[in-house]
């Protein structure tokens, strides 16, 4: 905003100054121009007076004059009339100074803050946010609207119904070289005379008839003879009077001899812009120094002064410098062979003793000659007038009678019939009233001159003389505001009046401007920012552009002042500024006022409006020979997302391009920067690895990673964990903590804190997401990526051995083929606001790091009509994951490291590729499928220690080392098991093959199997093909199964340890068959003949089912076998009553099968064999399959594993972290459940082998396959499906105090089981009762103690039955003898006792009374718990 020097009050003062005239004579003018300077330049840094005058006013009290200001200017006689407005020079000269006055660099920072914004209006521009309102600022100045303001004030042209600007002096200066002096001030005397009242000239004007004539002898102190001036001026004083007279002497520098004496230049900031020697000197500083138009939102340094060429070839473009006044200019010619004369030097001749000279005779000229001159005339007027007081109807509008009196009606010549208003004469009172209050004014008598205007605007309106009306009520206006102390407040009211007058009516816009600037600035002293604002738009118009520019742009600046600042009224008038700036010619300018008004709309949501900035700033860069800024501009445009129509953004664009090819001009040295397309860096994807090869005829490749996959994390997750196992089987189970997880495809949310590793000869490709914005598309060709490669000590090239850092970012035509290949994509076509992923790839032939910096394309302008082609980069900037480990990573914005862009390349690793045949889709629960796996090595180095993990470990097989005969039958028909043929003549179910296998031939690490493949190492380019076995899900549905392979390299030490593969594949699994077993101990005695010596037995009943729905076309299901597998107990013998007949089960039928279970013998349990299980096989056909071997084996210890791991894992998992119970009776609580566990345990795997037949495509196939049924307890019925989780439906409430669990009591269907009775009697006895009366029968009780620990047994024979039911049916007996036995059974020993039962008549008898309580030793009570059998003992006795 506009500044004035020192306050509003000097402002208006400076504005407003005697005005003084000077004559020289020739002579004089030589002597000055010494100086490079004329006499009025001379003087005019010395116009102000530091001291108090004073004057006496007509109350003959005495004023004070402070800070007087004259202005003294050199006749220019103009014969021409006034005109109303600026002449064209003065037009011109305004012009060129608000071209030249730009912000200087370096200049100290003006800032305004308001609301969220600081403005920055220095040299350089800067956008900071700020939270908080200040109230206080330094306000920032606008050099150029004081530049020009003061030029308008001073080109005011003088005008009749003023006389503030009329001549009150005039000076006659004569050299004291002159022959006769007084001859020259005659002459001069009478030209001064001649100017003024002649009627030749109508400029200047001159304020009184009797001008002071002020006489002044000049001396040359280096040529002249000073007692000659001394005499002259002597004779003056004489002829002139002391007052009216000057001595002034000059010249006093001596230049050989004050040759190092600095003497000041305060000329230099005065001097007139019409000077040609000075417009060239302004030229070259204006080329030389840099403007201050720095763009914030565009580019950080903005260089908006161009090269000299450019700038005056703008300049004269716009006509400044071709017209420009010449006024006077031969006068300013230096002489050359005067030693003080050289082109430049301001007062060369001048001493300082000289300056105080020259600031004396001024302050004697005023004093002395011009203040006393004032005040004379002051009096003659105000006695003129009070002389006339009280003849009519006022006192001063009296005086018109006596001054000639009333008025003339002719019309002004030089203004318009409708603007024209009265003509007075110049002996009217009423301008006698004006005169007075203007000499009033300028000698600072501003309460006599408000008393004089005010009358004078009476007369004035009353008389309509409208021009003369709004000149009074302008000064009223400007008196009442500069009288001390405020005596009254200052009338706006008037000023807005006077400009209405002079705008609307008089059509006088220099005035209505003049009243504008000055009401304007006494207002915003007020801080009556929004009145001022209002002002100075009233005034734009459209004569003038320049003016309306400076007037809107100070209206700009009011509205950011206000107490509330209006940020978008300030923005939308800066923008109206810069509009009328550019139609002024004034670019400069107008690039400044947009660069502001971006401040307030930039990130805002305004797009529009960023637009049309963005565009004009870019249009006005170019023309100011900017194109560097303009490309930024234009850039904006493109980058942001516009909401232009199509045809707007092809116009965008094609500036765009037209001016950056403009900036690169043929130099293909460095690649510029291109803004399109947008190039969104947080989705770049970067993948390190080989591209896998399609599948070829029935081979399915691997999936392993490819860049068309999603990112999962959980997935990603269970890859690490499968990685972790297998690093973990490599490393003899321990995680090496160097251990890094494998990463093949980097994004935004994988761990890109380390550098990744690539590998030599294997691609790197790099997915970049670019985005057109525009609604236009988008034709690019030759897109490729910018790398950097810094090679490692081992490179084999002397350059890239020395570490030297090979990059082909300044030139696309080096070739580096022999250290990185560059894939190019020839053409990348996008659409109008399409988003599009690019893949570009890179092959490194060179170990070392690689910096992947950038994409370069080249982009078409044919789709906008412009056929030019522009290539350029664009970086690739990605930010990393933002901190939030420390206190000051919280506190603070801090983003970490993002190296996906930064691989280091290591040496050859080996490769491997994997591919599945005969692999299916869809399997039925539990079938059995054989297929096969290739592995390939494609690369040049040998891998070995392949293994595999898997998601689901029971789902396959490699086959175990164990070999078993394969008969051929198994060949023929194509079945996955080796079988045997049975022998002729055997029958079904008669008795189990028995094999015993050892776990360990089996055994694998937790889902890790080693891959077994011919020496363990494949060579380069070798390949090897192996089996697959594999089983159907137990579970129906599809299921994602994960494969992760391992191998390693033969050369230990390396950069990268393994390597992996992935692999997933999806089964639909479909019903098949479901099978529930149970278990429960046999009755049969000890000694019985079919227990073949066993000392125990059970009894196993299968139920199977036929659940499958015929979706995959299953005909039936036949169980071909039957087998078991467990270290203790084995199937003996299939006991079904219908043994000849095959079992099949068609849908939804079900067969139930019985077989009888006995323990492996001793022997088998001996300690080298205690690790082995027994497979006892019961085949139910006519073949029999050898299930502990492949596949069958394998996938019953996969099952095994897999529920052993689910069982151990959830008991692990609670047990954490529970401190042990203190009370010892929890232990002893521990113990009985163990125990029982114990007694109850049978640890029996059922294994049932079917076949399915199967109608496909006409065509018959057998399916076949296995489920397992894990038996673990008797009594508990176990099943081939596995139970689904369900979900606990409420939480558990938390417990802040640890509670000590209650003892857990067995319950007495467990102790139950503990020892186990048999009674053996005749099942009919034949007694005479009429001999013997009593008959008694030995019965034998057999007690078996089940558990591996000693019990305590009681046998109660008192026990009587009370059910009602079985007093009813069966006859009551008694036992005899002893009728109760405390015994102590060791551990699975067998106890036979003879008891007696004494019957008194024939009948049915149940024998199962007696009561059995048995407890572990050393236990309490509360475990006792009786016996009971379920079945009956019937006895009949018979009468003989």
């Amino acid at each position: 905003m506009a500044q004035c020097v020192h306050s509003v009050q000097e402002f208006v003062q400076d504005s407003f100054v005697p005005m003084v005239a000077v004559l020289c004579s020739e002579e004089a003018e030589r002597v000055t121009r010494k100086n490079n300077l004329s006499f009025d330049e001379l003087l005019r840094p010395f116009c102000r007076l530091t001291s108090e005058g004073h004057i006496r006013d007509p109350n003959n009290q005495v004023q004070m004059v402070k800070n007087l200001r004259i202005c003294i200017n050199s006749i220019v006689p103009s014969p021409s009339s006034a005109s109303a407005s600026l002449s064209p020079a003065q037009r011109r000269l305004l012009d060129e100074v608000v071209l030249f006055c730009q912000p200087q660099e370096g200049a100290v920072t003006s800032v305004i803050t308001a609301g969220d914004y600081d403005f920055n209006f220095s040299s350089k521009f800067a956008v900071i946010t700020t939270l908080e309102w200040i109230e206080t600022w330094n306000q920032a100045t606008t050099p150029w609207f004081e530049a020009y303001r003061e030029t308008f004030l001073q080109s005011m042209p003088a005008s009749d119904h003023e006389f503030l600007n009329h001549y009150l002096a005039c000076l006659l200066v004569v050299s004291s070289s002159e022959a006769v002096p007084v001859e020259q001030f005659l002459k001069l005397s009478q030209e001064q005379h001649r100017i003024q009242h002649s009627g030749e000239y109508t400029h200047p004007k001159w304020f009184i008839p009797n001008t002071l004539k002020y006489y002044v002898l000049l001396h040359d102190m280096s040529e002249g003879d000073e007692q000659r001036a001394d005499a002259v001026y002597e004779d003056m004083k004489q002829r002139y009077g002391p007052q009216g007279c000057y001595l002034l002497k000059m010249n006093s520098r001596t230049f050989l001899a004050e040759t190092d004496e600095q003497i000041p230049d305060p000329w230099s900031q005065y001097l007139h812009k019409n000077n040609l020697h000075n417009q060239v000197s302004i030229e070259q500083s204006v080329s030389a120094v840099p403007t201050s138009n720095n763009v914030p939102y565009v580019c950080d340094k903005w260089n908006l002064d161009g090269s000299d060429a450019s700038t005056l070839e703008t300049v004269s473009s716009s006509g400044l410098l071709l017209g420009l006044p010449t006024v006077n200019t031969d006068l300013k010619k230096p002489d050359p062979d005067h030693p003080c004369g050289g082109t430049g030097n301001h007062g060369a001749c001048l001493t300082l003793n000289d300056h105080d000279h020259i600031r004396q005779f001024i302050q004697e000229f005023t004093f002395r000659g011009l203040l006393p001159h004032i005040e004379k005339n002051i009096r003659q007027l105000n006695d003129q007038l009070v002389s006339r007081k009280g003849l009519s109807r006022s006192l001063f509008t009296a005086t018109k009678k006596w001054f000639g009196g009333g008025k003339v009606p002719e019309k002004s010549v030089s203004e318009p019939k409708s603007t024209c208003g009265l003509l007075y004469p110049p002996e009217a009172p009423e301008l006698q009233i004006r005169k007075m209050a203007d000499l009033c004014f300028l000698v600072q008598h501003y309460e006599l001159a408000y008393s004089c205007y005010h009358t004078a605007k009476k007369d004035f309106l009353s008389d309509q003389a409208m021009l003369y009306a709004a000149g009074a009520l302008e000064m009223a206006a400007v008196s009442a505001f500069l009288q001390t102390g405020a005596p009254r407040p200052y009338p706006a009211h008037y000023m807005d009046t006077a400009i209405q007058t002079y705008k609307d009516v008089c059509k006088n816009m220099a005035l209505a401007e003049r009243c504008t600037l000055l009401s304007a600035e006494i207002l915003k002293s007020q801080g009556k920012y929004s009145e001022a604002a209002t002002l100075l738009i009233k005034m734009t118009s459209e004569d003038s552009d320049l003016r309306s520019a400076l007037l809107l742009e100070q209206a700009a600046h009011c509205f950011v002042n206000m107490r509330n600042p209006m940020l978008r009224k300030f923005a939308f008038h800066m923008i109206l500024a810069g509009h009328r700036f550019s139609k002024a010619g004034q670019r400069r300018h107008a690039l400044r006022c947009y660069c502001q008004a971006m401040q307030v709309y930039k990130g805002r949501g305004w797009t529009l409006a960023e637009d049309h900035i963005n565009f004009t700033i870019g249009r006005q860069s170019f023309t100011l020979r900017q194109p560097e800024n303009a490309v930024t501009a234009f850039r904006q445009i493109l980058v942001n997302d516009s909401q232009q129509t199509s045809t707007q953004q092809g116009a965008f664009l094609r500036e765009y391009l037209y001016v950056f090819k403009s900036v690169i001009g043929g130099s293909e040295a460095i690649l510029p920067e291109l803004p399109l397309p947008c190039i969104q860096g947080s989705a770049t994807r970067v993948y390190f690895g080989h591209e896998r090869r399609l599948a070829e005829g029935e081979k399915q490749a691997a999936t392993h990673v490819s860049l068309d996959q999603e990112y999962d994390q959980d997935l990603t997750a269970m890859w690490v964990h499968l990685e972790e196992q297998l690093v973990a089987s490599a490393n003899r189970g321990v995680i090496p903590v160097t251990f890094q997880p494998t990463q093949y495809c980097l994004n935004n949310q994988t761990d890109n804190l380390r550098l990744p590793l690539a590998v030599v000869e294997e691609p790197i490709i790099v997915e970049v997401t670019l985005r057109n914005p525009l609604k236009v598309s988008l034709e690019l060709s030759s897109l490729s990526l910018l790398w950097r490669f810094t090679a490692d000590g081992g490179s084999s090239s002397k350059d890239e051995a020395n570490g030297e850092v090979v990059t082909n970012e300044e030139s696309l035509m080096t070739l580096n083929d022999d250290i990185i290949t560059n894939e190019i994509i020839p053409v990348f076509h996008l659409s109008p606001e399409e988003t599009k992923m690019a893949r570009l790839k890179l092959l490194p032939h060179r170990t070392g790091q690689l910096n992947i910096v950038g994409v370069v394309a080249t982009t078409e302008g044919k789709q906008t009509g412009l056929d030019m082609v522009v290539t350029g980069r664009q970086d690739l900037k990605i930010q990393g994951p933002r901190l939030n480990q420390t206190k000051e990573d919280k506190m603070l914005v801090r983003h970490g490291s993002d190296q996906r862009l930064n691989p280091i390349i290591t040496p050859p690793m080996p490769l491997m590729e994997v591919f599945f045949l005969k692999f299916p889709t869809a399997l039925l629960c539990g079938e059995i499928r054989k297929a096969y796996i290739e592995f390939c090595n494609v690369s040049a180095v040998a891998l070995c220690g392949l293994r595999v993990a898997s998601t689901h470990p029971s789902f396959f097989t490699f086959g175990s080392q164990v070999t078993t005969p394969v008969s051929p039958n198994s060949a023929e028909n194509c079945s996955a098991y080796k079988t045997l043929a049975k022998p002729p003549g055997s029958q079904t179910g008669s008795g189990a093959a028995e094999i015993l296998v050892s776990a360990e031939d089996f055994s694998q690490a937790p889902g890790v199997i080693e891959i077994p493949i011919s020496g363990g190492t494949l060579q380069p380019g070798g390949s090897t093909q192996l089996p697959l076995w594999l089983r159907g899900p137990d579970q129906e549905g599809v299921h994602e199964i994960n494969f992760l392979f391992y191998y390693e390299n033969t050369e230990k030490g390396g950069k990268i340890s393994h390597r992996v593969l992935r692999h997933t594949v999806f089964i639909c699994a479909s019903r098949s068959l479901s099978v529930q077993a149970s278990a429960c101990h046999s009755s049969v005695p000890q000694h019985h003949p079919s227990d073949q010596g066993s000392s125990d037995g059970a009894l196993v009943f299968v139920d199977v089912e036929n659940i499958n729905t015929s979706e995959a076309g299953v005909q039936e299901f036949h169980i071909i076998q039957v087998s078991s597998s467990s270290r203790h107990w084995r199937l003996h013998k299939f006991i079904n009553p219908s043994k000849d007949k095959d079992c099949k089960l068609t849908s939804r039928e079900r067969a139930k099968l019985c077989f009888r279970a006995i323990r492996c013998k001793l022997h088998q349990a001996s300690p080298d064999t205690i690790a082995k299980y027994t497979f006892a096989d019961l085949n139910l056909g006519n073949e029999q399959i050898i299930s502990s071997s492949t596949p069958c084996g394998d996938f019953f210890f996969r099952c095994c594993q897999t529920s052993e791991s689910q069982q151990v894992a959830p008991s692990k998992v609670s047990s954490y972290g529970k401190s042990q119970p203190p009370v010892c009776a929890e232990n002893r609580t521990s113990d009985i459940s163990s125990i029982l566990k114990k007694c109850n345990e049978l640890d029996l795997n059922i294994i049932v082998i079917w076949k399915a037949y199967v109608v496909e495509d006409n065509k018959q196939l057998i399916l076949e396959g296995q489920l397992h049924v894990a038996l673990q307890t008797v009594g508990k019925e176990a099943s081939s499906l596995t139970p689904r989780k369900v979900e606990a439906q409420e939480m558990v409430l938390l417990k802040f105090k640890s509670e000590v669990p209650p003892p857990v009591v067995p319950p007495s269907a467990e102790l139950s089981q503990l020892i186990k009775t048999s009674l053996q009697y005749p099942e009919s006895y034949s007694h005479a009762f009429v001999q013997d009366s009593l008959c008694v029968v030995p019965v034998t009780l057999t007690l078996t103690n089940c558990s591996l620990a000693q019990a305590d047994v009681i046998i109660d024979l008192r026990h009587k039955s009370t059910n009602p039911d079985s007093l009813e049916v069966y006859s009551p007996f008694t036992w005899v003898g002893q009728t109760q036995y405390k015994l102590q059974l060791k551990a699975q020993e067998v106890l036979c006792l003879t008891l007696r039962a004494c019957f008194l008549q024939a009948g049915v008898y149940n024998l199962n009374t007696p009561r059995v309580f048995a407890k572990p030793v050393d236990q309490g009570n509360l475990c006792e718990t009786r016996q009971q059998t379920s079945c009956p003992a019937l006895m009949i006795i018979t009468n003989a």
